[in-house]
């Protein structure tokens, strides 16, 4: 995957805007952080419980990793060459089902609103 696929995933979803902070571009939806693209080859997924976290390290070790300081903030890395463009769209889903509006999930559910 490519930087700019893993943009076209991220900004798909209802609401979701781009900007730069902190030396990288986040994506957010409500004002909440959605994932971040920290270079051309890395992202950073928000929201990741540790379990999942150790789940997700075991099963695409190529894929995930995370340093302490990231698992104390519920994140993980995710390097783009290995990551499966299904598997991201899945963990960002879910994360934006639970931090985006439930009346614009309830809207995406039924197919009112696109993704963006």
């Amino acid at each position: 995957m490519t930087a700019d696929e893993f943009r076209a995933i991220a900004m798909a979803f209802p609401g979701a805007v781009e900007g730069f902070n902190m030396g990288s571009t986040f994506f957010k939806v409500n004002g909440k952080d959605l994932a971040r693209l920290l270079s051309d080859s890395e992202g950073m997924l928000t929201g990741v419980s540790t379990d999942e976290i150790d789940h997700l390290i075991e099963i695409e070790p190529a894929a995930f990793h995370a340093s302490q300081h990231f698992r104390d903030g519920r994140c993980i890395a995710a390097r783009l060459a290995s990551l499966d463009p299904a598997m991201l769209h899945s963990i960002l889903e879910r994360r934006f089902r639970a931090i985006a509006k439930k009346s614009v999930v309830k809207a995406y559910d039924a197919g009112e609103i696109a993704a963006g």
